[in-house]
């Protein structure tokens, strides 16, 4: 008698951002981020003293800016931290409204404080080096208005996520904030070409070459790559800090239910 040989059993559906889910994983994070860490600082303070350094004392004067362009050295960086760490905070909203990454709704968390401080560190220096320059702290052109914008969002997203008694409903809504921002970043970028404003054009990311010497361009890309690594090790350092103390939290409330019955 003929019998159907029965059909292998179908491997069950896994879900949509599994592969992002299973690199996402807190417990995972923190065992890579504790080796990574020591390693990310040190790499940080090391390079940002080489950039810093030649930055203030070997780069020549601008011959029309004088000693005044040692700024660019901490302003440009800050200016460029300031959108692309935006820019990252809009990865992690989409991550957090699709996927419900918790570890994307903490490291966003974590990651708007930090970026309103770069970005208030681009205004103020900023102003610094336009006093000289232009004969005024502040003027309300579309660059400068621009980032101020963002610096008011990175402020709303930290306020609104540590709004809510439910942390995942302030995950969500600072998600949203977050996306709708990112309208501002091409503003911000292109704002000295669409109008007319005091603030200079693009000198280094210009498609045909950059429109500064080599002895002030290397430099200033060694303190942007010092800045970055010391951005991403802060940004690492408190979403590590975040995650332990989330697990804290949880073993406290889990050993305060057990307790329950026996009081």
């Amino acid at each position: 008698m003929d019998t159907a040989s029965p059909s292998p059993a179908a491997p069950p559906a896994r879900p949509a951002g599994g592969s992002l889910h299973r690199f996402a994983n807190p417990g995972r994070f923190l065992r890579l981020t504790e080796s990574w860490l020591p390693w990310l600082s040190g790499a940080a303070v090391l390079v940002l003293a080489w950039g810093v350094a030649w930055g203030l004392f070997r780069a020549p004067p601008d011959w029309q800016q004088g000693e005044t362009v040692r700024i660019m050295f901490v302003h440009v960086p800050m200016a460029w931290l300031a959108m692309g760490g935006y820019a990252g905070l809009a990865v992690l909203s989409v991550m957090s409204l699709i996927w419900r990454h918790p570890l994307a709704d903490l490291t966003a968390r974590e990651l708007s404080p930090i970026g309103a401080a770069v970005t208030a560190l681009c205004l103020i220096t900023g102003s610094l080096w336009g006093r000289p320059m232009w004969g005024t702290w502040w003027v309300w052109d579309a660059r400068l208005t621009s980032v101020l914008v963002l610096f008011f969002l990175w402020l709303g997203h930290a306020a609104l996520v540590r709004a809510f008694d439910d942390t995942e409903r302030g995950a969500r809504m600072g998600a949203i904030l977050a996306l709708i921002g990112v309208v501002n970043l091409p503003i911000v970028k292109f704002s000295v070409e669409w109008w007319n404003t005091l603030h200079q054009p693009a000198s280094v990311t210009r498609l045909n070459a950059p429109g500064m010497h080599v002895d002030i361009l290397y430099p200033l890309l060694v303190c942007a790559l010092g800045f970055t690594l010391a951005f991403a090790a802060l940004v690492l350092g408190a979403t590590r800090a975040a995650v332990m103390e989330r697990r804290v939290r949880a073993l406290q409330l889990a050993a305060a239910r057990r307790a329950e019955p026996a009081a």
